[in-house]
């Protein structure tokens, strides 16, 4: 497992990059696909790695609770190498009540991950939704909690989802999250 932090080149005001992914309910999912909702997290994510294994009540709790938001997953690992990251494992999961997100999408070629430069899981990105499509308001960590073992004391994304949802200023400062790398294919 090698740690990592955050670094994504896209900065607030970015559009989201494209993409057209499966999701585990066989639907085919783009980010307009949310527009529905006032703001849109999509977190790059996976099944295996302790850190985004420690966030996922964080993030099942953000997609159930917090109205006029779109929590999306996307795993991008290499499931070859990692089979637990399989399409088949993540839609065990979802079909057991572990991942609650309004979408769990697989990025098998991993370009998507590139294009959002996402380098850990997990790697959350906020983005409110405007009528030309979501646009980046803060590419920073779930909670103040850095390690798997600890508890949080601030829900730092939820409070910044509120805060767009409103239409307020984000009350919270990007911190870069923190996780496993990505594991790429070769």
């Amino acid at each position: 497992m090698a740690l990592v932090r955050s670094s994504s080149t896209l900065t607030p005001g970015d559009q989201a990059p494209a993409f057209e992914l499966p999701g585990t309910d066989d639907q085919l999912y783009t980010p307009r696909s949310f527009d529905g909702a006032a703001a849109l997290l999509i977190v790059f994510t996976c099944n295996h790695c302790p850190y985004a294994e420690a966030k996922l009540p964080a993030l099942n709790t953000l997609s159930t609770e917090v109205d006029d938001l779109a929590v999306v997953g996307i795993n991008p690992n290499d499931a070859t190498a990692y089979p637990e990251d399989s399409f088949d494992r993540m839609r065990e999961r979802v079909e057991a009540g572990e991942v609650r997100f309004d979408a769990y999408l697989r990025d098998a070629t991993q370009e998507v991950a590139r294009a959002y430069d996402a380098v850990c899981t997990p790697d959350p990105f906020l983005f409110r939704v405007t009528d030309d499509g979501p646009v980046l308001v803060l590419h920073s960590r779930i909670d103040d909690a850095m390690g798997p073992e600890e508890h949080p004391t601030r829900f730092e994304m939820r409070e910044a989802a509120e805060a767009v949802i409103a239409g307020e200023p984000i009350p919270v400062e990007a911190t870069p999250s923190r996780g496993c790398s990505i594991k790429w294919t070769s």
